[in-house]
């Protein structure tokens, strides 16, 4: 049976290296652009101002997030972008854990300070669960439902 046991790291864009970048955008793209039919542009400029947080099985990319500074995606909130767990990972709580980990990264990277998701719609109930709310009414992006969502608060405790 394959070990299990995920590395976690979270970089700045210019510790990343060409490996480690090219199997972000691999991973985004099988996901996003692939398996969601998804026709966006990926490449923003947001990657280069954001930290990267990376799940690691091996040399293989099990999940990921980018963490945004104050004002980067968002002119009044942090924000975490661009979440995916590969297929081979997922129903095994590595979403939650991810997301945990993610909220964590920027709160100590950025301050305590609302942040803003454009979340699929689908999944509103996960990141209510988070401790995010809808903010914003339904949208379409890139051929998917979103929203808005807020976390407003660190809960402490």
């Amino acid at each position: 049976m394959e070990d299990r046991i995920l590395t976690w790291e979270t970089k700045s864009f210019d510790a990343l290296s060409l490996e480690e970048l090219y199997k972000i955008l691999q991973l985004r793209q099988e996901v996003f652009m692939l398996e969601q039919a998804c026709v966006y542009n990926d490449l923003d400029h947001k990657d280069q101002q954001s930290f990267h947080l990376m799940a690691w099985q091996g040399e293989t990319l099990a999940a990921y997030t980018r963490l945004l500074p104050y004002g980067v995606s968002y002119p009044d909130a942090l924000s975490i972008g661009r979440v995916v767990v590969a297929a081979a990972f997922r129903s095994n709580g590595l979403g939650r854990e991810l997301m945990l980990r993610s909220m964590e990264g920027v709160y100590s990277l950025f301050g305590h300070h609302p942040i803003k998701i454009g979340a699929q719609q689908h999944l509103k109930a996960f990141y209510n669960y988070l401790g995010f709310e809808q903010t914003s009414q339904p949208y379409m992006d890139a051929g998917i439902m979103h929203i808005e969502m807020t976390r407003r608060q660190l809960e402490h405790g």
